[in-house]
């Protein structure tokens, strides 16, 4: 009898086992990554309500490559990282720029493109110059909470300019186009894209800020380690096999990383 009990048991455990490991398996089939969806041409969403853009795009071909099911959310720019550490998601793919900061609440994959600070102003504007001195008595845009902000706040600000931020780049750029600001500061692909597609020819781009070229990285979890390797892996792989380019193709004639 004792015998008995001690095999059904046995085989209870095993049983037990073989169902977590499946819920595991499962649980590592599917990643959860938060993109914002106001950063075009990285990240926007499209009138029917689609997530289209270049992060977009790198998020699923990671995804392909790790032989996981992608699943993408939104988040407003500001909470990003505080929900990614309460578990509301996996990773998070929204050209986060790798900062020091930064670094002490979440660990970065290695860069997946690279990108200058630029400053664009209105086409009939004074502002020649993306130095300090030239946004003297001038009234800068920028997206809260990013490092255009940071620069915004802590180089044009003391050099005499005031520094407005915006919850979205959406928004810095419609104030801009309605005279409400005299230069907003971005990403310089970002920049582009608006000035191509959608500025009306409101604007001029007065050029790169020096010194500002940033790395943006895929964020996750301090104690994700596995993760992170996983991801760092997927995109050696398919900067290696050419699926890079292509992504990155539809979206710049140039080179981005």
């Amino acid at each position: 009898m004792q015998i008995s009990r001690w095999i059904a048991s046995a085989a209870t455990a095993v049983m037990l086992a073989i169902s977590a490991g499946s819920l595991s398996a499962q649980a590592q089939e599917k990643l959860k990554i938060a993109t914002e969806g106001a950063y075009p041409p990285f990240n926007t969403i499209t009138a029917d309500g689609k997530l289209v853009g270049f992060d977009i795009d790198i998020a699923n071909a990671l995804c392909a490559q790790m032989k996981v099911e992608c699943e993408l959310v939104t988040q407003d720019w500001d909470g990003m990282i505080p929900a990614l550490q309460a578990r509301k998601f996996d990773a998070i793919i929204a050209s986060m720029s790798i900062t020091e900061e930064r670094k002490k609440q979440v660990s970065f994959t290695n860069k997946y493109y690279t990108t200058p600070l630029s400053l664009v102003a209105l086409k009939d504007s004074d502002i020649a110059s993306t130095e300090p001195a030239a946004l003297a008595g001038k009234t800068v845009g920028a997206q809260a909470s990013t490092t255009q902000a940071d620069y915004a706040q802590d180089v044009y600000s003391k050099a005499g300019a005031e520094a407005k931020l915006y919850p979205t780049q959406e928004e810095a750029v419609a104030d801009l186009m309605n005279g409400r600001l005299d230069a907003v500061l971005s990403d310089k692909f970002v920049l582009m894209d608006w000035m191509k597609k959608s500025s009306d020819g409101c604007c001029k781009m007065v050029g790169d800020v020096k010194g500002t070229e940033t790395e943006a990285g895929i964020a996750v979890r301090k104690e994700d380690n596995a993760l992170r390797e996983k991801l760092n892996a997927a995109i050696d792989a398919i900067v290696a096999d050419g699926t890079y380019k292509k992504i990155q193709a539809k979206y710049f004639d140039f080179d981005i990383y």
